[in-house]
């Protein structure tokens, strides 16, 4: 009986030797390893059971994004389409565990528009900026690095770029033919309203606006003094050894003058087309750095500090750190789900899952937005 209790307990340890492996980097253009499933760790009926649900809820809206995109905003005074758009595929997502795949489906190499997800690329260049002192401290004033009348006047002086990283900033005005009010606007009242609302002061009230993540972008284009997608490039998708497939577009009239070059600022998002076009392997490289904790094999691509500073959560809502969403207790709790997990998300049901206490990273594209807390419970259940 005492043989039989160690036998056990060895086979115990040795899964999870194999389930605490170092984590796996792919290189770029290799065939992804496959993580060996052992059903001690892994209930592989509970993992097919989630691609399922993801493949039958798929997203409602067209797969023409210009007409889901004018529905999807058709609310929006003077809303237009200002920069590229691309019709979408089907379902496709992953789900590693330490780097290695456990489950895929769809096609992972089509490059789609991501739309809100572009806003934790956009954080992660702010985090890059930090790191290389560009910027001193998050909590200093934008309308010192910006002098060009965007951060005029006794309101938009005040913000910071912890203020616009956190979308709480209440920035005031026009960029790009884009007005700050009239971005999702409240559900009540009409033009007058929204145009001669009382502003609130910075910081103290979350609003999820476009038009001011593009601002941020602005700013932040003119700190590294060249054109974002290059920084990304350079200082990340590099590094991580994602594909050449990936773009990162600005409205079609978005170009401002920096050293006597013209360069594209580029957005946040995408509805009003523009944004991140990404496959899925590479939306799943770039959780992996973050499941990581900012390292791809020996390198420290963006650090710690910066990370843990991205996953606080603000005082106007729990939900949210520096674009990303947070699964705290709150109105986007995952109920059952761990509180430490946090998240890429976009229009259409594009997401970036990091679990880092089950060393997991999902991404799932086009799945029904509302469904995505359901997909990952069944996720969780099926990974112990």
């Amino acid at each position: 009986m005492h043989m039989k209790r160690i036998n056990m307990l060895l086979a115990l340890l040795l899964t999870g030797m194999v389930w605490a492996q170092e984590p796996y980097f792919p290189e770029r253009n290799a065939i992804w390893e496959q993580a060996g499933i052992s059903s001690k760790v892994v209930n592989e009926a509970k993992l097919n059971e989630a691609v399922q649900f993801a493949l039958d809820n798929e997203y409602s809206g067209s797969r023409d994004l210009r007409i889901a995109i004018l529905k999807g905003f058709e609310r929006e005074p003077y809303h237009q389409i200002l920069g590229p758009t691309k019709k979408r595929g089907g379902p496709a997502g992953m789900i590693l565990k330490n780097g290695k795949i456990l489950k895929q489906w769809g096609d992972t190499k089509r490059v789609d528009m991501t739309f809100s997800v572009t806003k934790s690329f956009l954080s992660t260049v702010a985090g890059l900026a930090y790191d290389q002192q560009l910027i001193a401290d998050v909590n200093d004033k934008v309308v010192d690095y910006v002098w060009d009348g965007t951060f005029d006047g006794q309101h938009n002086g005040k913000i910071t770029w912890e203020h616009l990283l956190q979308q709480n900033s209440d920035w005031s005005g026009e960029l790009w033919g884009g007005k700050d009010w009239a971005d999702r606007p409240p559900k009540v009242g009409g033009v007058d309203d929204w145009k001669f609302r009382k502003l609130n002061e910075p910081g103290t009230v979350m609003e999820y606006n476009d038009v001011r993540v593009n601002v941020l972008a602005y700013s932040l284009t003119h700190v590294w003094r060249k054109p974002l997608p290059v920084v990304l490039k350079e200082r990340i998708m590099d590094k991580i050894g994602a594909s050449t497939t990936w773009r990162w577009h600005g409205y079609e009239h978005a170009w401002t003058e920096i050293d006597g070059l013209k360069m594209k600022s580029v957005t946040g998002g995408g509805h009003s087309g523009a944004g991140l076009f990404i496959n899925t392997e590479d939306m799943a490289r770039f959780g992996l750095l973050f499941l990581n904790n900012g390292q791809w094999k020996t390198e420290q691509v963006i650090s710690k500090k910066w990370l843990s500073m991205a996953m606080q959560e603000s005082g106007p809502n729990p939900n949210y750190g520096y674009m990303w969403w947070l699964n705290k207790k709150g109105s986007r709790h995952w109920e059952g789900l761990s509180e430490d997990i946090y998240y890429a998300a976009g229009f259409g049901g594009n997401f970036i899952v990091i679990d880092q206490e089950k060393q997991l990273v999902v991404v799932t594209r086009w799945l029904e937005p509302n469904k995505i807390g359901d997909f990952m419970k069944l996720v969780d259940q099926a990974v112990n």
